[in-house]
């Protein structure tokens, strides 16, 4: 499994890199940053151990759906939920419906910090 590069910059640093690759003006690199953070607090309350706990466990039982997570971790599903739509926002994890069900994929277990 490829680990993540996550960039964390100022806010508007962000907003001003975005724009200027909308425009054409920049492109970026290879190996630069996808997923970018404007803290080191936001980032670790993504990135908790409890949640690159969670992460392990998704890749290594490979679930089959929400429930079936929350029976190998022991947490409630809406809690479980709430934690995967942000995980999932960060591009770290995959919903992927199936059927009547959606499947977390976990997407990296590894992460490369840059900061700006």
């Amino acid at each position: 499994m490829k680990a993540i590069v996550i960039g964390i910059m100022p806010q508007e640093q962000i907003r001003a890199r975005m724009l200027a690759i909308a425009r054409g003006e920049y492109r970026p690199k290879p190996g630069e940053p996808k997923v970018w953070f404007t803290s080191m607090k936001s980032l670790a309350e993504v990135l908790s151990d409890d949640n690159r706990a969670l992460l392990k466990v998704i890749r290594e039982t490979q679930p089959e759906s929400i429930t079936a997570l929350a029976e190998a971790t022991g947490r409630k599903p809406s809690n479980l939920s709430r934690t995967l739509k942000t995980l999932s926002n960060y591009g770290i994890v995959d919903m992927q419906r199936e059927k009547r069900h959606v499947r977390p994929i976990a997407k990296a277990t590894e992460f490369r910090i840059l900061t700006a």
